[in-house]
C-alpha cells in the first residue's frame, strides 16, 4: 500500500490571490480617453472661433438654423453670394435686410468716387464762377472795357463759362463781309487773355454772324466761311497776346444757325464771337466727339481739302495762310 502511495502524481495548484480593486478592470482608461478627447476637442473648438472672422460665424449659424436652405442654394453661407450668373429671380440666399458680400465695397468705392466728382465739379464751378467776377471786375476797372461793357456778355452755361462780344449797330467788331479785326477788338481779346491764362480750362470759340447773305460775288464763300475766319482771327489775337495754342481746343464758324435773338436774326447782337471756358465735362464731350486722347494736339488733326471752285477767288479778306 505504501509503495502504491509512492507512486501517485503529484498534483500543484495555484491559487493567485486578487488585491483589494480587482473587481474594476480597466474600465477607467476609456472613461479617462474619452475626457481627454472631449478636452481636445472643446480647444480645437475655442480655437476655431477666435480665429473665424463674423462673416464666417454668421454663416455657420444660418447653416444651423435653416439646413434646408443652405443645402438648396449652396455655398458656405446664406450670407455669401456664389453665383457668378445674374439670373434675375429672387435670391433665396439673402436673408431680410442683408446685403451680399462684395455689395457693401462697390457700393462704397461707388459712393466715394461720386462724392470725389461732385466735390471737384463744385470747385471748378467756383473758381467759374470766381473768373467771371474778375472779368467783371476788370470791365469796371478798365476806361477802355468800361467803354465796350455793353457788347461783352458774361453767363454760366452747362459748358462753363461763356464770354461773348457782340456787335453794336455803330461798333462793329470787324467790317461788313470783313475778317479783320478792328483795333478796339484787339484790346479786348488781349486784356481777356491775361485773365484767361490764369486758369487751366480748355477753351473753344465760335463765329457767328446774322443771317444777312455773303454778297461779295463769291459763290464759294459765304457766312460760314466768313464765320469761321472771325474766329480764327480772334484766335490769332489771343495767340499773340501769350496764350498756348493748346489751350485752345476748338475753333468752329456758326454762321446765322445760333441767332443769340431769335426774333431778329438780322440784329446786330446776332454777329458776335462766343469764348467759351470749359469746365471738365465739356471738354471730355469735345474731345470724345473730335476722338482725341488725352494730351494729343489738336492742331495736330488731319482735315479734308476744301474743294476749290474753277475761276472763284476768295475774296481780298477771306481765308488766309499761316
Amino acid at each position: 500500500m505504501a509503495k502504491s502511495d509512492e507512486e501517485r502524481p503529484i498534483i500543484v495548484v495555484k491559487k493567485i490571490k486578487k488585491g483589494g480593486h480587482g473587481h474594476h478592470g480597466g474600465a477607467w482608461k476609456i472613461a479617462y480617453a474619452d475626457f481627454v478627447t472631449a478636452m481636445m476637442a472643446f480647444f480645437l473648438l475655442m480655437w476655431l472661433l477666435g480665429s473665424t472672422s463674423e462673416g464666417d460665424l454668421k454663416g455657420i449659424s444660418d447653416y444651423f438654423n435653416s439646413p434646408l436652405k443652405v443645402a438648396l442654394v449652396g455655398g458656405p453661407g446664406s450670407g455669401t453670394a456664389t453665383s457668378v450668373i445674374d439670373a434675375g429671380g429672387t435670391d433665396l440666399s439673402r436673408s431680410v435686410g442683408q446685403i451680399k458680400s462684395g455689395s457693401t465695397d462697390k457700393a462704397t468705392n461707388s459712393s466715394t468716387s461720386d462724392a470725389t466728382a461732385e466735390a471737384l465739379e463744385r470747385a471748378e464751378s467756383k473758381r467759374l464762377l470766381e473768373l467771371k467776377g474778375e472779368i467783371e471786375g476788370l470791365i469796371d476797372a478798365s476806361d477802355l472795357m468800361k467803354q465796350f461793357k455793353n457788347q461783352i456778355m458774361l453767363d454760366i452755361t452747362p459748358e462753363g463759362l461763356r464770354i461773348q462780344i457782340v456787335d453794336e449797330r455803330n461798333r462793329p467788331m470787324f467790317d461788313s463781309g470783313s475778317a479783320v479785326l478792328k483795333g478796339y477788338m484787339k484790346d479786348i481779346l488781349r486784356n481777356l487773355t491775361k485773365l484767361l491764362n490764369q486758369v487751366p480750362n480748355k477753351l473753344t470759340l465760335s463765329g457767328h454772324t446774322d443771317a444777312t447773305p455773303y454778297a461779295m460775288g463769291n459763290r464759294g464763300y459765304s457766312n460760314w466761311e466768313l464765320s469761321a475766319d472771325r474766329a480764327n482771327a480772334s484766335r490769332r489775337e489771343m495767340y499773340t497776346a501769350g496764350m498756348p495754342d493748346q489751350k485752345i481746343l476748338r475753333v468752329v464758324g456758326l454762321a446765322s444757325s445760333v441767332s443769340l435773338d431769335e426774333k431778329d436774326p438780322y440784329a446786330a447782337v446776332n454777329r458776335r464771337i462766343a469764348i467759351v471756358v470749359m469746365n471738365k465735362r465739356a471738354e471730355e464731350a469735345v474731345r470724345a466727339l473730335a476722338n482725341l486722347d488725352e494730351g494729343q494736339d489738336p492742331n495736330l488733326i488731319e482735315l479734308p481739302p476744301v474743294p476749290k471752285v474753277e475761276g472763284l477767288p476768295f475774296p481780298k479778306n477771306g481765308p488766309s495762310t499761316n
